[in-house]
């Protein structure tokens, strides 16, 4: 709303109009993940928006088999993370494929009619950029899941071609005569591109159904690919963080940096990362080890893994810890700043039953445990962090609060630097905190607004806030310098 002078409505009357009192704080985004894992599909190190997990396995194709990987040791994790967290609540996701080193697409020769006559190679297809090519890279084994089936039709005069294309439940169907009618036409599919034709006039050799073969994902990352996905996710309003697949072993230093420049910059998150193995009933040493090497208010520890069916086998197989890590953030998406995920229940079921003393070690040591008593419930929605940030509503409704601070007093940037202004704004910050006192994230605050002369001059403008979150015995100071 404009402050300038309006017109002289009555002689010697003018009207002023000061928008000051009419700024609110906006909604708020608390459910968003971010997550990077490697795929058989997709662009490397570019943001993908995400809405459900049909959408990712059409983007970033199908994970292979856990426990038969396609790569020997390393099993796909993007999608098979993802499956995970949509099963535990996930709604928007921001996904980043990461990958070590080139990649390369799965590949089929098709034969012509005749003894070792060649007619073109199909390709699996990639995914396209703005311009509608393809992105070199984007492909992957993804194409391992492709079928494609070529029989004759001896019933038409003269015999009909008949190339089926599957993949799921995506059929693609091509008739012809000769080779080269097939070939033109397979310009119009979204499963495969076929290269250069030869034999163009001939017929056929007869294929049964087979599979694309081939290709290279990338997927033995380190945490060097792991941060450069990360650094990629940065700019993104994401409130919790996933890496798929990887323990807090491999991946706890690197996320920890992550964490804390995004914090500076004001796009605060939380990680939640699995310990490196689930162990067994009564030895959990990895997850003590990884319990002992991670101490953040912003970094969530979890463990065990989960018993979960394979994709590609129809078989059940035991995850480890990251991926139920996945669902705790799916869960956690779900829920309201001031909503404890303690004794929440999760569509799981765990690979481990921890025994009553180690499951009492394991929370002692700041560990998310889930357990089956009535369902799989976590026990106790902690941080990896000692207090006041022990509880992970507490970090996040001091998140809100520092995100609705920013939200409400970016409208005040470029305006006068003076006492009526600040009352304004205190009018505004005081708006939205007493919501969150009636929305239970709050027990009281106090908040001031104060800017020195010298600071007035120099543009800036100090917010202190001392919060008495939900849950919470200990009082929060923050303090944000506006300007």
């Amino acid at each position: 709303m404009s402050e300038s002078i309006a017109e002289m409505v009555i002689p010697g009357t003018y009207i002023e109009v000061r928008a000051e009192g009419l700024i609110a704080v906006g909604g708020i985004s608390t459910g968003n993940i971010g997550i990077v894992g490697t795929a058989g599909r997709g662009q490397v190190d570019t943001v993908v928006p995400i809405g459900s997990f049909t959408e990712a396995a059409d983007i970033f194709g199908q994970p292979d088999a856990f426990a038969d990987p396609r790569v020997d040791g390393q099993p796909l994790t993007l999608t098979r993370a993802l499956e995970q967290a949509y099963a535990g609540g996930a709604r928007n996701v921001f996904a980043i494929r990461i990958a070590n080193g080139d990649r390369t697409a799965a590949t089929l020769n098709i034969g012509a009619s005749g003894v070792d006559q060649p007619a073109f190679t199909l390709t699996a297809q990639g995914i396209a950029g703005e311009t509608g090519t393809e992105i070199a890279g984007s492909s992957g084994t993804w194409g391992q899941d492709i079928d494609v089936e070529v029989v004759a039709d001896s019933t038409t005069t003269p015999v009909t071609w008949r190339m089926t294309v599957a993949y799921g439940q995506l059929r693609e169907v091509y008739e012809g005569a000769t080779v080269g009618d097939i070939h033109g036409k397979l310009g119009t599919s979204k499963l495969v591109q076929a290269g250069a034709v030869q034999n163009a006039t001939s017929g056929f050799t007869a294929l049964p159904t087979t599979s694309l073969a081939g290709g290279t994902d990338g997927a033995n990352v380190s945490a060097v690919d792991v941060l450069r996905g990360l650094t990629v996710l940065e700019s993104q309003p994401v409130n919790i963080l996933l890496v798929a697949g990887l323990g807090a072993n491999v991946i706890g230093t690197t996320v920890l940096g992550h964490v804390d420049r995004t914090e500076a910059e004001g796009r605060e998150r939380i990680a939640i990362l699995g310990a490196r193995a689930s162990g067994t009933a009564t030895s959990a040493g990895g997850v003590e080890a990884d319990a002992a090497a991670t101490s953040d208010d912003r970094i969530v520890l979890v463990a065990p893994g989960l018993v979960a069916t394979d994709a590609q086998t129809g078989a059940n197989v035991a995850l480890p810890p990251p991926y139920l890590a996945a669902v705790v953030a799916g869960k956690l998406s779900t829920l309201a700043p001031q909503v404890s995920l303690t004794n929440k229940v999760l569509p799981v079921v765990p690979d481990v039953r921890y025994s009553t003393a180690l499951t009492q070690s394991l929370l002692q040591n700041r560990v998310l445990l889930v357990r089956q008593k009535f369902g799989a419930q976590v026990v106790k929605g902690i941080t990896s962090a000692q207090p006041p940030f022990t509880q992970i509503s507490i970090r996040r409704i001091v998140d809100y609060a520092k995100a609705g601070v920013r939200l409400g007093a970016d409208p005040y940037i470029g305006r006068l630097n003076n006492n009526r202004v600040r009352k304004a704004l205190q009018a505004t910050l005081d708006g939205f905190l007493s919501q969150m006192v009636l929305d239970e994230m709050l027990v009281g605050y106090q908040l001031e607004v104060s800017a020195t002369r010298a600071q007035e001059r120099a543009g800036l403008c100090s917010v202190v806030m001392t919060l008495l979150p939900t849950f919470s015995i200990d009082y929060i100071r923050v303090t944000m310098n506006l300007e």
